[in-house]
């Protein structure tokens, strides 16, 4: 879990980041997105990408999430080592969970490798759930991938509202 809290500032992603997270992709990932796949998401009316700033302006961290109709799918979420534990996924995270259920997303998703029990742990203190597994999802080493949930209740005023026969 976390230890101390790192003073970050979450913004949306501009192309004045995309060197920083295209390096951060590199450290953090074993098949990284490349810097023109992460330009093109700004370009993509269906993604939101956040970064974390230091103090100093410096990216010490990322998140990107995309929105089709009322789901969320959570694509990258990724922090230099060297600020890991220190509160900057948690802020990433809690930004998109915001959005989820200020839009009223029916859920986010994600997957997350196996092996990977910080991020679990992250996400499971955040309310997703295992929803499944991927079978060697991940290269580089190849492994299976969780998939997480997190699902947004709104009430049954919402649900009962139609007449029998709606949508059928």
């Amino acid at each position: 879990m976390e230890h101390t809290s790192m003073h970050v500032r979450i913004v949306p992603m501009t192309a004045d980041h995309l060197d920083e997270v295209a390096e951060l992709e590199r450290i953090c990932f074993s098949t990284p997105w490349s810097r023109n796949m992460l330009a093109e998401e700004l370009d993509n009316a269906l993604s939101a990408f956040l970064v974390a700033l230091d103090d100093s302006g410096k990216v010490v961290g990322y998140a990107g999430l995309q929105v089709v109709l009322d789901e969320g799918y959570i694509t990258n979420v990724a922090v230099r080592p060297e600020c890991r534990r220190q509160g900057v996924a948690g802020k990433l995270l809690q930004v998109f969970l915001d959005f989820a259920q200020g839009n009223h997303l029916a859920f986010l998703t994600l997957e997350v490798r196996a092996s990977n029990y910080d991020a679990i742990a992250l996400y499971g203190s955040r309310g997703f759930r295992s929803a499944g597994r991927r079978k060697n999802y991940y290269e580089h080493p190849k492994e299976d991938a969780i998939i997480m949930t997190k699902e947004f209740e709104y009430g049954t005023e919402t649900a009962d509202t139609g007449t029998a026969g709606d949508g059928v």
